[in-house]
């Protein structure tokens, strides 16, 4: 019955449903818009369970993510969310790590590798982040208590694991003060990840910009999402020249996202900083096991796996976007 919607393929030289590719667009432009990432770990693996060579996959969605985080860099920084300063800082480190990530891909890709150890690679970084994000959400009260009586000035603060070393950087939009080399540490490495697993590099950047810069995080989210730009930007580039950008399945995707990241920006608005981290964790567990399925040959389970869990999150984000908007609504009118 879907078979109407199928659309060739020319540069992959296959068919492929348009519905599938709008429905990821819009789902990822909803938990990019949100998470402040990319999307690309659930929209990698779903064009490859779905039927998209790994290199394919990658190319397209790097091609994908710069379209969209247009989109939502955009919103964030009418809404105040984006530290303009740090986010330059990020493109350097992120270009060089995408240029090496995308040179180590081609290069399994030639002796065979690609799929399996990208896949592995996936596996270890999803489920490693989501189960420390989820430990960290559990233990925050007991945290924020014995920071409260260390220093009672320092409660409320995410706490920096950061090194001194000189120069030492302000970023007066996110009020924090840290080393030079750690900030280039961070864009250098999630520049790598974003070149070798197709991804924004946001699954781990916006932890990052939490955990170890110390943003508070609706900053975090639209800084992210400024880097994404250009990291995306560049990743769409590189993989053009090398023959794996399908553009006509990347337009699709677009089309649902430029919908679904107006939708996840606003959503930002009404949803406090830990609820989002909360909600982050789940969804890259979930992204994780449908790619530990993929490995397992159980492809059916984990196209339903990633497809229901994106899908499923847009729900419970939309839900509450709806209820915050209802609530303010509500107080507006108790004034009159």
């Amino acid at each position: 019955m879907f078979d109407i919607f199928n659309v060739y393929m020319p540069i992959a030289e296959m068919q492929f449903n348009a519905l599938i590719l709008v429905a990821i667009g819009f789902s990822v432009g909803v938990l990019g818009g949100f998470f402040g990432v990319g999307g690309a770990w659930v929209v990698t693996p779903a064009l490859n369970i779905f039927g998209f060579p790994m290199a394919y996959a990658i190319g397209t969605d790097l091609a994908h993510i710069f379209g969209k985080s247009i989109v939502a860099t955009a919103k964030h920084r009418k809404m105040g969310n984006v530290d303009m300063k740090l986010g330059l800082m990020s493109i350097v480190g992120s270009v060089i790590g995408v240029e090496i990530g995308a040179q180590n891909v081609m290069w399994l890709t030639r002796i065979g590798l690609a799929g399996p150890i990208v896949r592995y690679t996936y596996m270890a970084l999803l489920f490693g982040l989501g189960i420390y994000m989820l430990y960290d959400y559990a233990t925050k009260d007991k945290r924020a208590a014995v920071q409260a009586a260390k220093q009672a000035s320092m409660a409320g603060v995410p706490a920096r694991k950061s090194w001194s070393l000189p120069p030492m950087i302000h970023f007066p939009a996110s009020g924090i003060t840290i080393s030079f080399w750690t900030v280039t540490g961070v864009f250098l490495f999630t520049g790598w990840l974003s070149g070798f697993l197709g991804v924004g590099g946001g699954f781990i950047r916006m932890p990052a910009l939490i955990y170890l810069i110390g943003c508070p995080t609706a900053i975090a989210v639209g800084t992210d999402l400024f880097s994404v730009l250009f990291s995306g930007a560049y990743g769409c580039f590189t993989y053009g020249i090398k023959g794996r950008v399908e553009i006509i399945a990347a337009i699709l995707m677009l089309i649902g996202a430029s919908i679904g990241a107006q939708i996840g920006v606003t959503a930002v608005k009404y949803i406090r900083g830990y609820g989002i981290r909360l909600l982050f964790a789940i969804m890259i567990i979930l992204a994780g096991s449908s790619v530990a399925l993929k490995q397992f040959e159980l492809n059916l389970a984990a196209a339903w796996v990633v497809m229901c869990a994106a899908l499923g999150m847009c729900v419970v984000i939309m839900l509450k976007l709806w209820q915050g908007v209802k609530k303010e609504r509500a107080e507006k009118a108790g004034h009159y």
